[in-house]
């Protein structure tokens, strides 16, 4: 055999090999990036639980699928008719993770259909699959409320955060009737906000993964795995509220985000809101009100005391007694300023004013 076919075989091979490698790196790094989800144990958190809340706030459990697998969701405020907003939740979370901002939307008049995505807390999934489930169940649930007529013709407003922040933009690519849209803290496209994640943990080498994350998505998702927010939002003509936090470290301001792309989108409907509050202006954390951020740094220091008490090693049984002192409504106040520019888009986005939220209080 020439040595310059022998040179050009090695090359094929090297490049195969390194192929291949690349595939199941891609692979395990993908699927690691999104487990199951379970309910935490609320005895050692201080999230806000329901039964705490459900004298005042009762909701009705419903089911629905997407694609093989049982979504659990619920419906707050059955008597609320300024309208309908959908809550699509973050990566980790659950529809209980929004506790504060659905209770502050019923309050005001609004009815408010959340659920646990796939993967996530009482839905089935062995996994959260990856970036554009959200939008596959998001998809699904729009179709299983066009399907109730307990929903009458109440107008249907989203709110997404993060992993739901994506699917509440994404999914105006799909034919269905919407008013507006709340989008906080959520990345463009999955790709992109893959490939930013991966450039945190594997730096300018993630750029020779590409391919193969791109490929692994469209063998996941097919032609789901490229849609864009931006692209969505542009061609819509839909009110759309984008929220996003200059602190950002999770999808980043300037990087990956929906609000990086603003600048290409002319619709006046289309608006956009910086929070630049240092110490509330990250992923999460603009949720809360500052008085809820003192809160919990002050709760902090107590823990991290108590951390260091028992030699990184706090028996279970003092972790509940301690998080049964913790205030937990003071924990999660919402962000009221941000909660009532929300709450004012979608008066607008449905015709209706501040008269016609009091008549719902």
């Amino acid at each position: 055999m020439r040595p310059g076919m022998i040179a050009a075989l090695s090359v094929a091979g090297s490049i195969l090999l390194f192929s291949i490698i690349s595939m199941i790196t891609v692979m395990i790094i993908y699927q690691g990036q999104f487990p199951r989800f379970e309910r935490p144990d609320t005895s050692i958190t201080a999230v806000l639980r329901y039964e705490d809340l459900a004298d005042q706030y009762p909701r009705t459990p419903v089911g629905f699928t997407s694609g093989t697998d049982r979504l659990q969701g619920y419906v707050y405020g059955e008597h609320q008719g300024l309208g309908l907003v959908v809550l699509s939740h973050g990566l980790g979370g659950g529809a209980d993770s929004y506790l504060p901002q659905i209770t502050y939307l019923v309050d005001r008049g609004w009815r408010v259909f959340a659920y646990d995505a796939t993967g996530s807390f009482d839905s089935e999934g062995k996994t959260t699959k990856g970036f554009s489930q959200a939008l596959i169940d998001l998809d699904a649930a729009l179709k299983h409320i066009s399907t109730q007529q307990s929903f009458g013709s109440l107008p249907i407003l989203l709110f997404g955060h993060s992993w739901g922040r994506y699917a509440s933009a994404a999914v105006l690519h799909y034919d269905h009737e919407i008013a507006g849209v709340v989008s906080i803290s959520g990345a463009n496209s999955p790709i992109e906000m893959i490939m930013e994640q991966g450039r945190s943990m594997l730096g300018g080498f993630i750029t020779t993964q590409y391919p193969f994350l791109w490929l692994y998505e469209r063998i996941l998702f097919g032609k789901r795995a490229s849609l864009q927010a931006i692209e969505a939002i542009s061609q819509s003509e839909v009110p759309v509220l984008i929220i996003h936090g200059i602190e950002d470290t999770t999808v980043s301001y300037h990087g990956s985000s929906i609000i990086s792309h603003a600048q290409e989108i002319t619709d006046p409907r289309v608006r956009t809101m910086t929070l630049s509050d240092p110490g509330r202006s990250g992923h999460t954390d603009l949720l809360r009100s500052q008085a809820a951020i003192e809160y919990i740094d002050r709760i902090s220091i107590i823990y991290r005391e108590l951390y260091d008490h028992h030699a990184q090693e706090i028996p279970y049984e003092i972790k509940q007694e301690f998080y049964a002192a913790v205030d937990r409504s003071a924990a999660q106040e919402v962000n009221s300023m941000l909660m009532d520019e929300i709450h004012a888009f979608f008066l607008e986005s449905t015709h209706q004013t501040e008269t016609d939220a009091l008549s719902w209080e």
